[in-house]
């Protein structure tokens, strides 16, 4: 497939290849590319490949086209792009003679970026655990997450979540798991989009957080699986407490325990406090906008 995929675009653009071979490679790699003077990096992968040439085209304006290839391709689909690869790469072609440009938000957690979503608590963790067996991941998706989320639930966080401190400018509140949604949905199952938080868009210059609150325990255990294994409800009424049109939050640890982090559903490591930003049409893609999406 991507043989054909390579020659099909080449049909109508130069393509010069270049393979990943390790984390971080992508960011390399696009960087190198943006300072080559290239027109458009096109990743073909997950959403955590497309995170690393993010990073690195956040502020030069070479636009981003992402080709599907994960097993998700959350930002693909809040883009309004097709998500299977035959389509996505159709589009890409057709996209040659109209050339539509637009810029959206990145998100920022400390040094990491995000293009549509970022978690600090049981979300995190889970990835964590999936991320070690990424042929299991590939093959039952987002069941993966489901299966290990209880797993990851029963063995740790049933006796002991995290303690979470969120600073925001209506105060400071406790949560266990924390939630940031910088796109109109936080992921999807399937085609099915899981909207956690009303009142964002890519474009929208904010971002918006759903915590999970300290305090039934089966409430809050309820409410994070459903989360991790992309079941939560999708009109954003699923059990958590919603802050909206944020440009700044928080998060720092209550007893001295790391928190762990994902982005774009990649693990980013464990802090001690993690700083949400956002950067406000930092990333050019090729897309249609939001109100001309073919």
């Amino acid at each position: 497939m991507r043989d054909l995929v390579l020659a099909a675009l080449a049909s109508r653009y130069s393509v010069e290849v270049a393979d990943t071979i390790a984390p971080g490679h992508a960011r390399e790699l696009a960087g190198a590319a943006a300072g080559d003077g290239v027109e458009l990096v096109a990743t073909l992968g997950g959403d955590g490949t497309l995170n690393e040439a993010a990073s690195a085209l956040s502020g030069t304006g070479v636009p981003l086209y992402p080709l599907p290839g994960g097993s998700q391709n959350v930002f693909a689909k809040l883009l309004g792009l097709p998500s299977e690869i035959v389509d996505s790469t159709a589009r890409l072609l057709e996209l040659a003679d109209r050339w539509p440009l637009r810029r959206v938000d990145l998100g920022r957690a400390n040094d990491h970026v995000f293009t549509f979503a970022a978690g600090v608590g049981l979300d995190a963790s889970v990835v964590d655990k999936v991320d070690a067996n990424p042929e299991r991941k590939a093959r039952l998706k987002q069941w993966s997450y489901a299966q290990k989320g209880v797993s990851v639930f029963l063995r740790s966080y049933a006796l002991r979540k995290p303690r979470i401190l969120v600073e925001s400018d209506g105060g400071e509140v406790a949560a266990t798991t924390v939630l940031v949604q910088n796109g109109a949905s936080f992921t999807f199952a399937g085609t099915r989009p899981v909207t956690l938080c009303a009142n964002v868009a890519l474009d929208s210059g904010r971002f918006a957080a759903a915590l999970v609150k300290s305090g039934s325990p089966l409430r809050a255990a309820v409410t994070a699986l459903r989360i991790v294994g992309a079941t939560a409800e999708t009109d954003g009424v699923n059990g958590t407490t919603q802050l909206d049109r944020l440009t700044a939050l928080r998060l720092r640890s209550a007893d001295g325990q790391p928190l762990p982090l994902q982005v774009d559903g990649d693990f980013a490591g464990e802090h001690l406090a993690v700083d949400f930003a956002t950067e406000p049409g930092a990333l050019t893609v090729l897309a249609p906008s939001a109100t001309h999406q073919a």
